[in-house]
């Protein structure tokens, strides 16, 4: 990926400039594009969430001090 020469895709680029890297996506086009290529791979391996599921948090039990 590093050292290819990429002009990021449109998508990519209303993304960066809703995310607040104008100046990033000025002055490192290439390593904006790359890392947004990283973070779509990436994203590719994480689980769906249904939003239902509660996470497996410890026992909330209180225990005395004594």
């Amino acid at each position: 990926m590093a050292g290819k020469s990429s002009t990021p895709d449109p998508d990519t680029l209303a993304k960066a400039r809703a995310a607040g890297l104008d100046k990033a996506l000025a002055a490192f086009p290439d390593c904006v594009a790359d890392a947004a290529r990283a973070a779509a791979l990436d994203l590719a391996d994480v689980p769906a969430i249904d939003g239902t599921t509660e996470p497996c948090w410890p026992s909330m039990r209180g225990r005395s001090g004594r």
